[in-house]
C-alpha cells in the first residue's frame, strides 16, 4: 500500500476547475459497484493517483501488477477517452494491455483512428507527483486526442 500526499487547500479548487479531474472522479465512481466511494470526497477518491517520488521508489516491481493499480490506469485513460468523446462527438474505445511485469501499452481510438497511444513501463508505480501534474497530463493527452480527431475526421467516423 502506498501513502499519498496532497495539498488540501488547493485540491478542491483544482478539481472544480479541471474537467479532466472531474471526469476521472466520475470514471472511478462508475467502477464502484458496491458504493464504497459514495461518501468519499473527490480529493480522497483521487488520492491514490498521487505518489511521492520517494514512495514510488519503494514500490516493488516484482510480481504481478496490483488489480487496483490496473483499475487506476484504466480509469485514467477512460477519462481521457470520455472527454475526447464529449469534445468531438465521436465514440472512443480504450484498450489497456499489461503483462505480469508491468509493461504494456494503452490505445484509445475513434473509428479507425488511433488518437492516443502510450507505452507503459513500471505500471506497478503508476501515479503522479502532484494533483496538478495529474490534471496537466490528462489535459494534454485529451487535447492531443481531440486534435487528431479534428485533423482526420473522416477516419475517426465509423
Amino acid at each position: 500500500m502506498t501513502t499519498t500526499t496532497q495539498n488540501p487547500e488547493t485540491s478542491p479548487s483544482l478539481i472544480a476547475e479541471s474537467l479532466f479531474l472531474q471526469e476521472l472522479v466520475r470514471q472511478i465512481r462508475a467502477f464502484d459497484h458496491y458504493g464504497f466511494y459514495r461518501s468519499w470526497s473527490d480529493e480522497l477518491v483521487l488520492s491514490p493517483f498521487i505518489i511521492a517520488k520517494k514512495k514510488r521508489r519503494e514500490i516493488s516491481l516484482e510480481g504481478d501488477v496490483d488489480p487496483t493499480t490496473k483499475m487506476r490506469i484504466l480509469c485514467f485513460y477512460r477519462a481521457i477517452a470520455s472527454l475526447i468523446e464529449k469534445e468531438t462527438g465521436q465514440l472512443c474505445q480504450v484498450v489497456v494491455d499489461l503483462n505480469h511485469e508491468g509493461f504494456g501499452w494503452v490505445l484509445i481510438w475513434c473509428g479507425r483512428l488511433m488518437v492516443v497511444t502510450r507505452t507503459l513501463r513500471d505500471a506497478h508505480r503508476f501515479g503522479f507527483e502532484t494533483m496538478e501534474s495529474l490534471a496537466e497530463q490528462g489535459k494534454n493527452l485529451t487535447a492531443s486526442g481531440v486534435e487528431m480527431v479534428k485533423r482526420f475526421p473522416e477516419v475517426a467516423q465509423f
